[in-house]
């Protein structure tokens, strides 16, 4: 794959001023309409595609309602705690084109589009999934074994199952190392002293017999002034743009972490001053987004592990991620690639962004990854 330049990008995921960024700023103000002026704006949504049939005006109209009462219901129920008015009027725009279906199917498209609410928004993103990868180095002997663990991604809004669930995996599956590869927040939390007490509570939780390493994610999310803060005091070693080694059955192995600007060509330069080109060690690299793949395989990574796209959250059969806030576009919207010699996995990461961003998930549940990590030939494939 060639590298293409990005130098001349206005444009980055992850920093703000990003269209991403502005279309949140644009939500945070559907958020301040009155309840009265927000209601009273799906209603008039409901008339576009139904004037002058009533029955069917004031029926799309309570499916809308409905979604925002679902919505506006998730922090009682302490799921998640973001605005409900601007997922609502996404909601309600996509409802529009089914009322020209003949009445029955249009009236059983708008149910079937509230039972996708419910799922979306109350149960997917909470389904935290374990999923297990493996790989075997010749760099490492025969016969070494590393169990590791990797999260990523945890948008702290408050304690809720799906961060208990992460503390009870992460000791019940017994990794030799965990690494998280940065997003602590949510986006809507930066500067909330209970959501910092809250994402403390987690990392005090984790422990394991070589450590638990963990790097920065977006500038936008992982603010400088905010992280040394956030992690003082926390058991865990934080990598900012250094190289460690450590020691595991009498094998050798580097992990390194970087700050991540979302901008290869000043990352790209900096990988290369922590890592000397083909390294002799196995050597893991946690970097938040995966669109550092390229250089990390041109100076001989092994294992990248990262996040920050999602996946996606919401994904159709065959195609995917709608979305992936990646240079690279779907290239590496989530999951596992090989880059020449690179491992690079791309975690569903565990919450969700933030500010108006739904908080929903579609056929994309979040997810910490257990690797076995292994030495000798690798099998041909």
């Amino acid at each position: 794959m060639s590298q293409p330049d990005f130098t001349t990008r206005r444009y980055f995921p992850g920093t703000h001023g990003n269209p991403f960024d502005l279309v949140l700023r644009v939500m945070d103000l559907i958020e301040a309409l009155p309840a009265i002026v927000f209601a009273a704006l799906l209603f008039g949504l409901a008339v576009i595609p139904t004037f002058g049939q009533w029955p069917l005006t004031f029926g799309l109209w309570a499916f809308c309602l409905g979604d925002w009462a679902l919505l506006a219901a998730l922090p009682r129920a302490h799921k998640s705690f973001g605005p409900a008015k601007p997922p609502a009027l996404n909601l309600a725009l996509l409802r529009l084109p089914f009322t020209w279906l003949p009445l029955p199917f249009a009236l059983a498209a708008q149910i079937i589009g509230t039972v996708l609410v419910i799922y979306g928004f109350w149960i997917e993103p909470h389904w935290l999934t374990v999923t297990h990868q493996t790989l075997c180095s010749s760099k490492l002997k025969p016969g070494f074994k590393l169990r590791l663990l990797h999260l990523g991604d945890l948008h702290i809004e408050r304690m809720t199952d799906r961060e208990r669930r992460v503390i009870e995996l992460s000791r019940s599956l017994k990794p030799d190392i965990i690494v998280f590869s940065g997003d602590f927040l949510n986006l809507s939390n930066i500067h909330d002293p209970a959501a910092w007490e809250e994402c403390r509570s987690v990392l005090k939780e984790l422990s394991a017999p070589l450590g638990v390493y963990v790097t920065t994610g977006s500038p936008a999310v992982d603010q400088e002034a905010v992280v040394p803060q956030l992690l003082a005091g926390m058991p865990v070693r934080w990598l900012r743009d250094e190289k460690i080694t450590l020691e595991h059955l009498e094998q050798k192995f580097d992990v390194a972490g970087m700050w991540c600007t979302h901008k290869p060509f000043i990352d790209g330069p900096r990988l290369q001053s922590i890592i000397p080109e083909q390294p002799e060690r196995f050597t893991i690299l946690l970097y938040h987004t995966p669109d550092l793949a390229l250089e990390a395989a041109k100076v001989g990574v092994d294992l990248q592990l990262s996040g920050h796209t999602h996946a996606g959250q919401v994904r159709l059969p065959f195609y995917g991620a709608f979305f992936a806030g990646s240079l690279y576009g779907k290239r590496f919207e989530g999951g596992r690639y090989q880059v020449a010699g690179l491992t690079l996995y791309v975690t569903r990461g565990i919450g969700l962004e933030g500010k108006g961003a739904p908080r929903v998930r579609f056929l994309c549940p979040p997810e910490i990854i257990v690797w076995e990590i292994t030495g000798g030939e690798p099998e041909a494939k």
